[in-house]
């Protein structure tokens, strides 16, 4: 019928908009929260003049993003001269010293690094591999390679990958596959990862792969 075929137009044309719109939404109300809860602590530690104004700021919708942008482009801004890198050198000293809280801080720290240092080769490539068994293929992210006691054990012939569930790419597994085993695409990581989330519907371009060497 023309009004259902009209209806799933319809739909596909307003659905990315949407969802779009949704997450942003989301993360919006996510940094406002965030700066709520900071602003409540400082109202709690400041003379009465000066909370009310701040209870003001709670109110102006959107001001928690632009002061988290703007914090963190101020802090790359201080922290990519000498002087900003030997603060950092301290900051990371203080925290590294705390019980508990160093183990935590140590682990996402050097996670971050990795992912999103310019040098590194994380997530920089997307590959096909066997995966739960022999003869399936799926996809997965070139997170760097076996390092450490593992390398001892597995020899240098081996690439750690990340395959990520669908349609939500945010969980997965973590393999260690030998380097013959694993195909390198030549589809970017972006193509890659809507080709995951849309569950193989939304195909890259047709190229072919090559082993990984």
């Amino acid at each position: 019928m023309p009004i259902k075929k009209y209806l799933l137009t319809g739909l596909l044309v307003w659905l990315p908009l949407a969802i779009t719109l949704w997450v942003l939404l989301w993360l919006v109300g996510l940094l406002d929260a965030i700066f709520g809860g900071f602003l409540t602590g400082l109202g709690a530690v400041t003379p009465q003049s000066t909370a009310e104004v701040i209870e003001q700021m709670r109110h102006i919708p959107g001001l928690g993003v632009l002061l988290v942008f703007s914090a963190l482009l101020i802090t790359g801004a201080l922290v990519s001269n000498v002087a900003g890198r030997w603060w950092l050198k301290q900051w990371d000293r203080l925290f590294t010293h705390i019980p508990v809280f160093k183990s935590i801080y140590n682990s996402v720290k050097k996670v971050s690094d990795t992912l999103f240092s310019s040098n590194g080769n994380a997530f920089r490539k997307a590959m096909l591999v066997q995966y739960p068994r022999a003869g399936v293929w799926t996809i997965a992210f070139q997170t760097g390679a076996p390092g450490g006691e593992v390398a001892e054990h597995l020899g240098p012939d081996h690439v750690s990958v990340y395959v990520p569930t669908t349609p939500n790419p945010t969980s997965g597994f973590f393999l260690i596959l030998p380097r013959a085993e694993v195909i390198e695409l030549k589809m970017s990581v972006d193509e890659a990862l809507t080709y995951v989330i849309s569950m193989g519907s939304v195909a890259p371009s047709a190229v072919t792969g090559t082993p990984v060497k």
